[in-house]
Formats: C-alpha cells, structure tokens, sequence
C-alpha cells in the first residue's frame, strides 16, 4: 500500500505542474491578445557624454557622400513588430510621450509629446513624426547602400541607439536627408545631444562622414 500512495502523490504533483503551466500560459495568451493592449516597456536609448563621442567621432571614417541612386525608403523596412500587438512606431510614441492612451490594436489615440527638435507640445498622434536620427537616406549615401536587407531593416527599427525620436512633423519634414553640416535643430540648446546622437548611430553602423559633417559636429560639441 506504501508503494502505491507514492505512484500517487507523485502523479497529483505532475497534473499540479502542468495545471499551473497552463494557466500561466493562458494568461499570457490573453493579455497579448486582449483588447486595448499596451507596448511593452522601452528603456530608451543610453546617452554617451561628449568626451566619448568625440573618441568616436575621430575613429569615423572620411569620405564623399555617395549618390542617391538606388534608394528608396522601402529599402529599410520598417516599422516591425515588437510584441503585444505594437510596431517600433507605436512603441516611440509611448516611450516619447506623457499620458499615452492606446487603442486594442496600439495605436496612440491620445497623449502630450514634446519635441525634442523645436521644444513644441503636443496632444494629437498625427502632429508628430517619428523621426530617425540618422535618416535612411543619410544612411545610404553613407554606407548603407552596400548592406543587407537584414541590417537595413535594423538600423530603421533600433530602439537601442539613439536612432527614434518623436518630433514635429513638419520640423522633420524640413530635415529630411540632410546631415549636421545642412541642417540642425531650431533648438540651440539640443544641439550637443544631437551630436553625440549622431555620432554614436553612425559608429555603431560604421557609416562614413564627411568633412563639412564633422566640422559641424565638432562644433556643436563644444557646446555640451
């Protein structure tokens, strides 16, 4: 009898097991899946300070920006999805903003984002962009003309580097391709952050510069 109360116990600890590993694994299921699902956390990306990012400025490499032939946003593909239901936009959007609300499929119905670019305010989705530090144009004519597929898609979805922002619309459309050297923020103030930014995307991805494009950021490191 001994014996047969231990096969017992033994088979109610098994079922207990695989209970609670259903249960766990039901829950998980349904809160991905359930209505009003919200972006999973994003800690940002880490700053660098500017004694660091002038070492990494001075190990970019120089040379002339390449032709545009060939590109096409399309080429980067993004935004890709990051879980519960959110793409790397969405996911911006509620690292960026105050007060996010989200729909059942994450999309930002409302919320206060303040641009980093100009130092604007504001309350609806559709006012803001999500801006790439680096644009993918840049990118191309800088190097990543010759990459994969793979790691162009990488660079337009990293939420590691300071890469994402979201900014005023029509502040990004004025940037759109240009480098540091053609464009800076209206925002004096951002401008040593926005060097130190610049620069780490491009050294992680071992883009090129120009020599206008560190002259101005150079500069701009001055002002940190």
């Amino acid at each position: 009898m001994a014996a047969r109360s231990f096969r017992l116990s033994v088979t109610q600890r098994i079922l207990l097991v695989v209970a609670i590993l259903a249960v766990a694994l039901f829950g998980y299921w349904a809160t991905s899946r359930g209505a009003g699902a919200t972006p999973p956390p994003s800690a940002g990306p880490v700053p660098v300070s500017a004694a660091d990012a002038q070492k990494q400025l001075d190990e970019l490499g120089i040379a002339a920006r390449t032709s545009m032939d060939g590109y096409s946003r399309e080429k980067f593909k993004h935004w890709d999805s990051q879980g519960a239901g959110c793409d790397t936009r969405e996911i911006v959007l509620k690292r960026d903003g105050k007060d996010v609300q989200t729909d059942k499929d994450c999309r930002a119905t409302a919320g206060t984002w303040t641009s980093i670019y100009d130092g604007e305010t504001w309350t609806k989705p559709t006012d803001v962009d999500i801006d790439h530090m680096v644009p993918l144009g840049q990118a191309w004519a800088s190097g990543a003309k010759a990459w994969t597929a793979e790691k162009r898609e990488q660079f337009a979805n990293d939420l590691t580097r300071p890469q994402l922002f979201a900014v005023t619309d029509n502040v990004n459309q004025q940037k759109s391709d240009k480098a540091p050297d053609q464009w800076k923020p209206p925002l004096v103030s951002f401008w040593c952050t926005y060097a130190t930014d610049w620069i780490v995307v491009k050294h992680h991805y071992g883009l090129t510069i120009t020599q206008g494009e560190k002259t101005a950021l150079t500069d701009m490191l001055r002002r940190c």
